[in-house]
């Protein structure tokens, strides 16, 4: 489990075709807190430590993408000099400052408007018809690994939704999110309490 608070931010410095997709990922972190199995969400998707290297706040971590990962993710995410939003695993004891997050993701949505407000960035993101009944004013959502409050929502007549979200200065510095742009696409977890209650409304249908 996570919480959608990015500690670091990371690049893909090699990627290796073996069956799955092997990427080596250099970071800021310290290779000797963390573990082989240990789970780190990259850009909102929980993937395995499988190699460590490096040295403090130069490390060099190696995960193993499956295809599964590879065809619900953000298409070329997956690619060297890619930029990717960081966090381990929660442990009891933390501070929850987000939400709980599982870091799986849920679907891909589309940034159809990016606007400066107040010195913070204001997102429109569309979801598919399939998930926009997910999607509530003043609940969370997990947009590439971060956990973000949707402002606001308008449903579309071909059953899509658009929603609204602002990244604070600090937050567009310290994650990818500063560097979005209309029309890029955005890996998305919805609420996991959101998915719960939508499958009790189904069974008391």
């Amino acid at each position: 489990m996570f919480t959608g608070i990015v500690t670091a931010i990371g690049t893909i410095e090699s990627v290796e075709q073996r069956g799955d997709t092997r990427i080596l990922v250099a970071c800021p972190f310290d290779p000797g807190a963390i573990e082989i199995g240990a789970s780190i969400s990259c850009s909102g998707v929980c993937l395995t430590v499988v190699t460590l290297g490096g040295e403090k706040g130069a490390a060099r971590i190696g995960f193993d993408v499956s295809g599964e990962t590879v065809s619900r993710t953000v298409r070329g995410m997956w690619e060297e000099g890619r930029r990717l939003n960081l966090e381990p695993a929660l442990r009891l004891g933390d501070e929850l400052g987000g939400h709980l997050v599982t870091g799986h993701v849920d679907t891909v949505g589309e940034v159809v408007a990016k606007n400066e407000k107040g010195g913070s960035w204001q997102l429109a993101i569309r979801i598919s018809r399939a998930f926009a009944p997910f999607v509530a004013e003043k609940g969370s959502i997990t947009v590439d690994g971060v956990s973000l409050t949707v402002n606001d929502l308008r449903d579309r007549s071909d059953g899509t939704c658009d929603f609204s979200l602002n990244v604070i200065p600090h937050t567009a510095e310290v994650t990818t999110l500063g560097g979005l742009a209309q029309g890029d696409r955005v890996n998305l977890e919805i609420d996991v309490l959101a998915r719960y209650l939508k499958r009790m409304q189904s069974l008391a249908g």
